[in-house]
């Protein structure tokens, strides 16, 4: 085997081995060649090459998402660093293991006006768990740091920083170790979980208990406590598709549910104990509610962390949510209440009037996304770019088999693609990649790569520009906005696909495509579904959809 010269290098590349580093993504350079050579040449390493380093950073953190595994990105000095921060941030909030190792200038070379020198140590302190700033020297302290950046990553689940400094020669190479470090066996504490029994004679005592699912796993709750909290008619349980969690009497379009609501409604649906577990929710309209209809106690679960994201949290249980439920639902006694089925004939009454209002709007946005959830396959992974894109998901249904995963963390549009793709590469089912035209666009180096699965497919919906700035508050047709707002472009996606030898299909209405559906689902190749949607038409549907407006001269029903 060949080993970079670079004593410290050798102990970072024998660590990474010991702790059970497995995949790196490299993007090229000068100053990394050490980690280069040595990564490469290694037995137990699996290395990709991107050159973009935003976007090798959202690739890792796509495999590190499905993997539930540190994945390492490694760059070269200066700028390029810099170019992690997104997905650093990314990882920071969605709790995603990230290992991000640069090589840099010696400290005597900071500041003196070296080329491709920044001030790197500690360059993502405020979205990192840990700063390993390695010395140049191989040192016992140096492996520790090298270590502990490495176990806080996989126990505490986010993103961590090794920087460390090379001189030249950089490319000298040896056939043996001339270097051992030391290796410690770092262990996670696990303290047991108990729940208080105030905290169950709360939970049995309450009638109108609210249980809010951000971004989870799939299957990451036991279906016998899914099931336990079905039966509970104190129990109203409102999840996002990000959740992937599952039941028929679950409410799964929270938007859909609370957007007409006035004062009335929202003192019905008002809980006494809100429950949340999972990670970022989505629905700006549920968050609002709970931060002025507040519950008398929030409880969330998780073993990490616990944001007030609605200015009422009482207690933070630092546990797995199934350890949790296991000793919250052990009894069979159900509360006496009307909470669910009164919420529940309300949602009723909402999926019909939502059917009635599809089955008459033109083509737009909304009717694409009503196509999709009716037409896209079983069984796939379904990666979802944000803005607009995903709010829109949020309103229609999808099978339960339909596993759903967005970058939440920072709600950035800034490397979807990307993450999609490596997700796509450690995920058993296909993967299908919705995206709005601004978001891909805006990260389209992420098709400069050589690892892009056959069975990868994106579906981009083009509407000419950002088009959720039209449903904000403020929106004004001017050129301003056009401008500086919503980016108005008259870009496709049709050169890009060639340029990265992606097929390429298109599609304009719903007849055009319901037409090439079947084929574009056949094509035994990574694809693009490029759907064009009318710029102007889509805020007012989806606007009159919550408040219920005239379409085409028949009236219509809004979802209430």
């Amino acid at each position: 085997m060949m080993y970079p010269k670079i004593p410290l290098a050798q102990n970072l590349l024998e660590i990474c081995k010991e702790k059970g580093l497995k995949h790196i993504v490299i993007s090229p350079g000068s100053r990394n060649a050490p980690l280069t050579i040595g990564f490469t040449n290694q037995i137990g390493f699996t290395c990709y090459s991107i050159a973009d380093e935003r976007s090798a950073a959202f690739f890792a953190l796509g495999m590190a998402q499905q993997l539930h595994e540190p994945v390492a990105v490694v760059c070269t000095s200066g700028s390029a660093l810099l170019n992690y921060y997104p997905a650093v941030a990314e990882a920071f909030y969605s709790q995603i293991p990230l290992v991000i190792i640069s090589a840099d200038r010696p400290q005597s070379k900071i500041d003196i006006g070296d080329g491709q020198t920044i001030r790197q140590e500690n360059v993502f302190a405020n979205h990192s768990l840990y700063n390993a700033n390695l010395t140049e020297e191989a040192s016992e302290e140096n492996d520790l740091k090298i270590q502990k950046a490495l176990f806080i990553a996989t126990s505490k689940k986010g993103p961590v920083h090794i920087n460390i400094p090379f001189e030249e020669p950089l490319y000298e190479t040896v056939d043996e170790l001339t270097q051992s470090p030391i290796v410690f066996f770092n262990k996670l504490e696990q303290s047991e979980f108990l729940l208080d029994n105030a905290f169950k004679t709360q939970w049995h005592e309450a009638s109108k208990k609210l249980v809010l699912v951000g971004e989870l796993r799939p299957n990451s709750v036991e279906q016998r406590y899914i099931d336990s909290l079905a039966k509970d008619e104190s129990v109203v349980v409102l999840t996002e598709k990000t959740s992937n969690l599952h039941h028929p009497t679950f409410i799964d379009r929270i938007d859909t549910l609370i957007t007409p609501f006035d004062d009335n409604d929202f003192q019905l649906l008002q809980p006494e104990i809100l429950l949340t577990f999972g990670g970022m929710v989505v629905s700006k309209r549920i968050k609002a509610f709970l931060r002025k209809y507040k519950p008398q106690a929030h409880w969330h679960v998780d073993e990490l962390r616990a944001y007030d994201t609605y200015g009422a949290l009482t207690a933070h249980f630092t546990t797995s949510i199934n350890t949790f439920f296991n000793q919250l639902l052990n009894t069979e006694n159900k509360t006496i209440s009307t909470y669910f089925p009164t919420i529940d004939l309300i949602w009723k009454h909402r999926k019909v009037m939502h059917q009635q209002y599809i089955s008459h709007i033109p083509f737009t946005d909304f009717k694409v996304f009503d196509f999709l959830s009716r037409h896209l396959p079983t069984q796939i992974q379904l990666q979802v770019s944000n803005s607009s894109a995903i709010r829109y998901l949020q309103l229609v249904d999808f099978d339960s088999d339909t596993e759903v995963f967005c970058n939440r963390g920072t709600s950035g549009i800034d490397g979807s693609t990307s993450t999609a793709i490596g997700a796509a590469i450690h995920h058993d089912y296909p993967t299908y990649f919705i995206t709005g035209d601004i978001s891909f666009f805006y990260d389209s180096n992420a098709l400069w790569n050589n690892y892009i699965p056959k069975n990868f497919k994106i579906i981009l919906i083009n509407n000419g520009g950002g088009g959720i700035f039209r449903i904000l508050p403020g929106h004004k047709e001017t050129e301003t906005f056009n401008t500086f707002f919503e980016t108005s472009h008259e870009l496709t996606a049709e050169h890009l696909a060639k340029m990265y030898q992606l097929s390429y299909f298109s599609a304009k209405d719903e007849e055009s495509l319901f037409t090439i559906w079947s084929t574009f689902e056949l094509e035994k190749h990574p694809s693009i579904l490029e759907i064009f949607t009318p710029e102007k038409l889509n805020n007012k549907i989806l606007l009159d959809y919550f408040k219920g407006r005239t379409i085409g001269g028949a009236i219509i029903s809004a979802p209430w």
